[in-house]
């Protein structure tokens, strides 16, 4: 009775195994469209190896980048597409190109120097002046410019043939890389088809055409323009409109005028808070004796990380106050904690908010973006429109500047609190606040710590560049420094800039719970 059962499952095996291969000889004939017996056997021989599987793709090679991108490999015909417009411009500059256009140019200009100096020389001479040897030496050395110059032309005209044949060899080679690999990468992909069903799958005819188009026009600029340089003008400058730039900058400047003259009382209540806080802060930084301000940084940083960087804290405190930074780091730490403060503030609650609500997130996400990556002298033109320059406007720039991480990183950590824990916090009849209080912030607090951490350092990284509108501190002795080439009094400073970056980042990110 065992024997027979046993070859009834083994009977049944082998209709199991041709089941799933009928499967997946279906699966791949829908992916590829095209040649589905043989992709069917490559992407075997590749699954069934751990190892680099050598297969050739004759297509893949021929067409090279176009077959990638019609395959929807966009990444890999973009490399492939770059490598083999330079083998062709290569090709193309050593067959046909004039190579030393640059030296001949060169030389043009030289001897029209050259023929000055020479009638400078001719009229020295008839003269009898004192100048004909400073003259005779200038031409000497022109002439011998133009003797190496022209020796370097005739080179670069002799090193046609070794361009092409690199070119060539560059062309074979990448060649050889798109037929051994294409199929192994049209195999991964396939793989990812098979997990996301969005993934195009055959060879759409809007992307040959896409593709053909794309490459042929990227490879058709790029060898015309290295290759014959000059040619075609169009190539290389963009055909600008004077009017449009015009109109758009009276545009920008009516809009400011018009956000300034009706905004004054917002933005004067903005300013009066601003000042507020941060007089407050100088006052506790600045006028609280030194050694109770000490006292406070190095108890604060043993709490927060311990015993020894408490000790680096304290000596950090005695180089600021030895090399008399004491008060400009006191106002820079008030200005930074201004900035901070409200950036924190602000950012927690609204990273609370972004983080059940996708909408409102990818909403302000791209404004977060334009916040991090414009260059902070671009937004500090309008905060100065705005705020004036000093204090108030210095904040604000640093607010702009550094208070997007703690949002981030505040909707980051809350979003990956594990899921079955906040369901069986529920269950249990925890309430939304509860929740929040001690559920979510509590996993989430690493990541809105180290949010926190990131708002206060990028917050320091603009203390010099704040000093440009009017805030003190150690950013004023940086700012000094560079203008007079101050090298030592600009070290001290900023040594003093990395001291305080160090005692922050160690009482925020402690090791003690």
């Amino acid at each position: 009775m065992n024997n027979l059962t046993t070859e009834t499952m083994d009977n049944n095996r082998p209709s199991q195994d041709d089941d799933s291969t009928i499967v997946r000889k279906q699966q791949v004939a829908e992916f590829v469209r095209t040649n589905a017996d043989y992709y069917d056997q490559q992407f075997t021989r590749i699954g069934n190896d751990s190892r680099f599987v050598w297969t050739c793709n004759m297509w893949a090679g021929i067409i090279g980048p176009i077959w990638f991108a019609a395959r929807g490999m966009w990444n890999w015909g973009l490399i492939f597409l770059i490598v083999e417009t330079f083998a062709l411009v290569q090709i193309v500059r050593g067959l046909f190109g004039d190579l030393a256009t640059e030296a001949w140019g060169r030389i043009a200009s030289i001897e029209g120097t050259l023929e000055l100096r020479r009638q400078q020389l001719t009229s020295a001479i008839e003269n009898n002046t004192d100048k004909i040897d400073v003259y005779r030496r200038t031409v000497e050395s022109l002439e011998n410019a133009i003797g190496g110059i022209r020796l370097e032309a005739e080179q670069l005209e002799g090193n046609g043939l070794v361009i092409t044949l690199g070119g060539i060899a560059t062309l074979i080679g990448i060649k050889i890389v798109q037929t051994v690999t294409a199929n192994t990468l049209f195999e991964k992909r396939f793989s990812d088809w098979l997990l996301d069903a969005n993934i195009v799958s055959g060879m759409p005819t809007k992307h040959i055409f896409l593709a053909t188009g794309f490459m042929l026009l990227i490879i058709g600029a790029t060898v015309t323009h290295y290759s014959f340089p000059g040619l075609y003008p169009w190539l290389i400058e963009f055909p600008t409109e004077h009017g449009i730039r015009l109109a758009s900058i009276d545009w920008v400047e009516n809009l400011f005028a018009f956000a300034v003259i009706n905004g004054e009382a917002f933005f004067d209540s903005i300013t009066y808070g601003i000042r507020l806080m941060l007089e407050g802060l100088e006052m506790i930084f600045v006028q609280t004796p030194w050694m109770v301000i000490a006292s406070f940084i190095i108890l604060l940083t043993w709490l927060s990380a311990g015993l020894r960087p408490a000790v680096y804290s304290g000596a950090f405190l005695l180089y600021i106050g030895l090399l008399g930074f004491w008060e400009k780091s006191m106002t820079t730490l008030a200005l930074l904690g201004t900035a901070a403060c409200l950036s924190i503030l602000i950012g927690i609650p609204l990273g609370l908010y972004c983080a059940r609500r996708v909408k409102f997130y990818a909403f302000i996400r791209p404004i977060m973006d334009f916040m991090q990556t414009m260059p902070a002298f671009v937004f500090m033109i309008p905060v100065i429109a705005f705020f004036g320059t000093g204090k108030a406007a210095a904040v604000v720039t640093t607010m702009i500047f550094g208070g997007t991480p703690v949002v981030r990183l505040t909707v980051l950590g809350l979003r990956g609190v594990p899921e079955h824990v906040r369901e069986a916090a529920i269950s249990f009849g925890a309430s939304k606040w509860y929740l929040l209080t001690r559920v979510d912030l509590p996993l989430a607090s690493p990541s809105i710590r180290a949010g926190v951490n990131q708002t206060i350092m990028l917050s320091l990284a603009m203390v010099v560049v704040a000093s440009l509108i009017g805030a003190k501190g150690l950013g004023e002795d940086v700012l000094e420094a560079l203008q007079y080439a101050n090298v030592g009094q600009g070290i001290l400073a900023g040594f003093a800039i990395l001291f305080c970056a160090m005692m922050l980042d160690r009482i925020v990110q402690g090791e003690r719970k």
